[in-house]
């Protein structure tokens, strides 16, 4: 190769290329986006349908069924999942990733037109969303004030909300909370009925007189006049005027037959901050925004609306972008650290400061350009790509290593330094691409990874590629100009003066000696004892595969996020009040037991996305930073679970926040076992799933578990007897919307004031309160303007139905889910399958298993075929290089070594095997060839070029090879070791990769340095023979 002679004969050139590198990187360095994970955009599309007053059932029935059976034919669908709940169907459409979004919500759509005719009149027409991940807010605020709660909300959502969606990248504001002004029109039965007035004539009245209607235009001279009649009440004076009817000729106001008043709307949910009644509003960002950018940009805001505003004080609850910046800097300050450890290592080994500096610019000139292509790339500075860095910091420098290591050997045998930095540049330039290659192919089947463990690695495997090969750049044109400038020309003077530096260069400079003297003597006894050494590694690596079922096995490990969560559900059919009773004896047992309180956000009642969740609400608590406590969020849920335990009437979950890392992992389900009950009959199905219930509360780790179906609540269904209604010259329609308007209340219309409209809703008065025989002897009027009785039309019929209907791959199905602590999921879910093996299964009926499992099945199959494609990668990139195909099979023998330090060390540190594990084993198949490619590489080079005879070749090689083996083993180690141990916000997510690989490194490096000498004779036994009967012959000649 002549790129270093030209490198060292151009030394400003060269210079000035990597100048222009450091240049672009920096500045893209500065313009890249901040987030916590790879932007991600899910294959899913939901398409959801309104049907008013329509049950569970009837939903599933007239619904969702034939949705799910036109999408299910699209091209591409992978999963379908639905969820009918009373007036409302949402399905779920699952793509394999890779589909094109646009194109399949088209083909939906297209399908969902050949139904419509078939779906209830009545029915809303089907909606189709996109999922999106920027629909997740990044920011949860707190609003306290004063004023008056509705005035309050009024505030909030006139001069707060258009404020921050003001700002760029903020997609949206939604206010939940508070009082929401509404003017309520409540009747009275006994006047109403005394006075035969109907409903429908009340409300179509309060209506018509409150109109705005343009009436035309007139010419006047040059000019056109509009005409206008503004009908509209501009005070509830004149609502309360409104002539309802006429009885015996005199006209009959509304306030004579019902009270006006300037309301709030029925309160569903109550929501507390801090202890105190407050407002939360919640921020979501735009796709592809920069989450910290946008959350800092709120916040600036938030500080001008409070000095603007002093009546309102906004606090931010929930903030997810500070757990991305202390995540995001804590695995760049582990990356620094990294990469001090390993100029450290190099330092001790070279002896000199101008080598180790040569040396250390690899590490600054290959990251920074990495950034470079990062922003080109547009791709996001995040845990997964900053991760990739941190990972390969150590690994920057080892070719830079081998190259001046081999300079310096040259340059001490007493060749000029210019011609040692060309020389010795040219001689290793090949076993230096090799083993960049290597590691490089490791990480190009990440790319064919389907999936989204596929989508996370790409980013990863991406920025550790084009940083190793900007290093390799480095080592072959930076590295040998440097040495040949900056060099001292020769080595200690041999008549200097014997100061501390020189005692301590010679002291280091016996180690190093003896060290390689005493590794050749172990190599020659080696050599020597081959049998017995190849049947020592074998007999240690079945030991440790023995060790194999005592490690965990889990999907993602779990991160500490700085949340608590605490789900709290009553009996179905709960009052709110009695609800908030009960929470606020939850939160002083929370307030009493979590001194780590940062922020405190409790929602009582709606709770659920769906499904009706007036029983149930959930607590948030936002913990201080981790080095701020001594507890992880996971300690302190299990902590508040015995404390919450024993509540009568209620059932308390508590949980560590997984949102971030687990919005982005694809399931909501994170570090939790899901076991899916499938089958028609829903009797059956739910003594099915107690029974799985029973068995998995018994179960070691589980915390606690959660039926996904609610038993059903308490129902008063009132049957329309359509004969009765058509006799007496009523419609359906006429008969339920009186109920509505009765019990719940009908729109008449709205009331305008600054700009702002209110809902004017008319309904009996206190009927949540009144017995249901009161209400059937109300009136209706018929078409003929005959009064008639409700009881004279219907019936009513008590049940209780099931709240949710929850389907997949078009079978109903109900979920068991467990909440695991203290275990990990590959344990709980087989003991789990061990004992279900003894429930019986119903004809009809299934029992398999969801959630994270399922995503970890898929997970690992996918790097299973990654790790084998990636080893034939190996082994192909290096018989090219040795024009051999017997060398490289010499050299994958380190592989399995590998093996005994990944199981000892995940043994040890207890850590989990999940993707991040895995993918660390699949970068040792490219690493650790690295150190044998180096001994095979010089033993043919000195066996070929110098005709040295094959043992004495082996053991030379050995010899001169340990040193740059010993330093890239210990600067790929030492890099990783900050990432290993998982200190600070988001290190939990890449220490067990840096685990798998520091264990890895360590046993096939000191067992590689003795197995694949000894091998590599076994496979050269022909030469191996000829030199020990040459050996024999010699001898017997000199004896004679």
């Amino acid at each position: 190769m002549r790129i270093a002679q030209f490198s060292v004969h151009r030394p400003i050139f060269t210079i000035m290329v990597v100048l222009m590198v450091i240049l672009l990187g920096g500045v893209s360095l500065f313009r890249l986006p901040i987030d916590l994970m790879p932007d991600i955009s899910y294959p899913t599309i939901s398409v959801s349908c309104q049907y008013e007053n329509a049950g569970p059932e009837e939903i599933e029935e007239l619904i969702t069924r034939p949705i799910e059976e036109a999408v299910s034919a699209v091209p591409g669908v992978e999963e379908l999942t639905s969820s009918s709940v009373e007036g409302r169907s949402v399905v779920r459409v699952t793509f394999t990733w890779g589909t094109d979004l646009d194109t399949a919500s088209n083909d939906i759509r297209d399908r969902l037109d050949r139904i419509i005719d078939h779906l209830p009149e009545e029915a809303d027409r089907p909606t189709v969303r996109k999922f999106d991940l920027a629909s997740f807010p990044i920011l949860h605020l707190g609003a306290s004030s004063r004023l008056d709660p509705v005035q309050t909300r009024l505030i909030l959502e006139d001069q707060v909300k258009y404020r921050l969606e003001r700002v760029p990248g903020v997609a949206a504001v939604d206010i939940y909370g508070g009082l929401e002004r509404e003017i309520h029109v409540s009747l009275d039965p006994a006047k109403i009925n005394a006075l035969s007035i109907p409903l429908d004539q009340i409300i179509s009245q309060i209506k018509e007189g409150n109109v705005n209607i343009p009436a035309g235009t007139i010419e006047k001279g040059n000019f056109e006049i509009t005409i206008r009649t503004p009908g509209e009440y501009t005070d509830l004076r004149q609502l309360q005027d409104t002539v309802i009817a006429v009885r015996q000729g005199v006209p009959i106001q509304l306030k004579e037959i019902a009270r006006v008043e300037d309301s709030w709307t029925k309160i569903t949910r109550i929501v507390r901050v801090n202890g105190e009644f407050g407002i939360r509003m919640a921020v979501s960002k735009q796709s592809g925004k920069n989450t910290v950018d946008v959350a800092r940009g709120v916040l600036e805001e938030l500080e001008r609306i409070n000095g603007n505003i002093p009546q309102i004080h906004i606090v931010p609850i929930i903030d997810t972008s500070d757990y991305i910046k202390r995540s995001i800097q804590n695995v760049g300050s582990s990356a620094i650290t990294g990469g001090l450890l390993a100029v450290g290592i190099l330092l001790l080994f070279l002896r000199n400061i101008r080598s180790t500096v040569i040396i250390a610019t690899a590490i600054p000139v290959s990251i920074i350009a990495t950034f470079a292509l990062l922003y080109f790339s547009n791709l996001t500075l995040n845990i997964m790509t900053l991760g990739g860095l941190a990972l390969g910091i150590g690994m920057l420098v080892d070719n830079a290593i081998v190259v001046l290591e081999n300079i310096y050997r040259i340059h001490e045998g007493g060749e000029s330094i210019e011609l040692a930095a060309v020389d010795g540049a040219n001689e290793v330039s090949a076993a230096v691409l090799a083993s960049t290659l290597t590691t490089v192919m490791v990480f190009m089947p990440l790319v064919f990874m389907r999936g989204m463990s596929g989508v996370m690695f790409k980013q990863l495997s991406i920025v550790v590629t084009f940083s190793l090969m900007c290093s390799l750049a480095v080592a072959l044109t930076l590295v040998p100009m440097l040495s040949a400038k900056i060099l001292s020309r020769g080595s200690w003077d041999a008549t200097g003066r014997r100061n501390l530096n020189r005692r301590i260069y010679e002291a280091t400079g016996r180690l190093l000696v003896g060290l390689e003297n005493s590794y050749k003597s172990v190599l020659h006894v080696a050599l020597s004892h081959r049998l017995f050494v190849v049947v020592a590694a074998t007999v240690v690596l079945a030991g440790c595969l023995l060790l194999v079922p005592y490690i965990g096995a889990e999907l993602m490990p779990a991160s500490d996020e700085g949340e608590v969560r605490v789900d709290v559900e009553m009996e179905v059919g709960t009052r709110l009040d009695l609800l908030d009773s009960k929470f606020k004896v939850i939160e002083q047992i929370v307030n009493e037991n979590v001194p780590e309180i940062r922020n405190v956000v409790v929602n009582v009642g709606g709770a659920r996305w769906y499904g009706g969740g007036g029983h149930t609400g959930d607590i948030r608590i936002s913990l201080v930073p981790q080095s701020q406590r001594t507890r992880s969020s996971q300690q302190i849920a299990d902590d508040l679970r015995k404390k919450l335990g024993g509540i009568p009437g209620t059932t308390v979950r508590t949980r560590a926040g997984q949102g971030l890392f687990v919005m982005r992992m694809g399931t909501t389900e994170a570090n939790k076992a899901v076991v899916e009950i499938r089958g028609h009959d829903f009797q059956t199905a739910d003594r099915l799933a107690s029974r799985v219930q029973e068995i998995v509360d018994d179960i070691a780790g589980v915390a606690d578990t959660q039926l996904s179906r609610d038993p059903g609540g308490p129902e008063e269904l009132i049957v329309i007897d359509r004969q009765k209604a058509a006799d007496m010259h009523l419609t359906v329609s006429n008969i339920a919307n009186a109920l509505q308007t009765i019990l719940s209340g009908s729109e008449a219309g709205y009331y305008r004031q600054g700009g702002d409209e209110f809902t004017i809703l008319v309904k009996l008065r206190d009927a949540e309160k009144s017995d249901l025989r009161d209400v059937l002897d109300l009136t209706l009027t018929n078409s003929n303007g005959d009064p008639v009785v409700l009881r004279n039309v219907v019936d009513t019929v008590p049940r209780s139905g099931p709240v949710l209907i929850e389907r997949k791959d078009q079978e109903r199905i109900i979920t068991v889910t467990a909440e695991i602590s203290g275990r990990d999921m590959g344990s709980v879910i087989a003991d789990i399958q061990d004992g279900l093996r003894a429930v019986p299964v119903p004809s009809g009926f299934s029992i398999g298993y969801g959630g994270d499992y399922e995503e970890q099945q898929k997970s690992f199959r996918e790097l299973s075929f990654s790790c084998v494609l990636a080893l034939l990668l190996v082994y192909m990139v290096m018989a090219c290089q040795y024009e051999s195909l017997r060398d490289p099979f010499v050299v994958m023998f380190s592989v399995p070594l590998a093996a005994i330090g990944v199981i000892l060390m995940l043994f040890f540190t207890g850590t989990t095997f999940n993707i991040q594990s895995f993918i660390g084993c699949i970068m040792l198949g490219g690493i650790v060839v690295n150190n044998a490619i180096l001994l095979v590489d010089h033993t043919n080079l000195l066996r070929r070029r110098d005709g040295i005879p094959i043992r004495e070749a082996i053991e030379e090689a050995g010899r001169r090879r340990l040193r740059p083996i010993l330093m890239t083993a210990l600067t790929t180690i030492l890099g990783l070791v900050p990432l290993a141990l998982g200190l600070g916000e988001g290190g939990e997510a890449q220490a067990p990769m840096a685990r798998a690989v520091i264990g890895g490194l360590l046993s096939s490096t000191l067992i590689t340095l003795v197995f694949v000498p000894v091998v590599y004779s076994i496979f050269e036994r022909h030469a191996w023979r000829t030199e020990a009967v040459g050996q024999s012959s010699a001898r017997k000649v000199s004896n004679r």
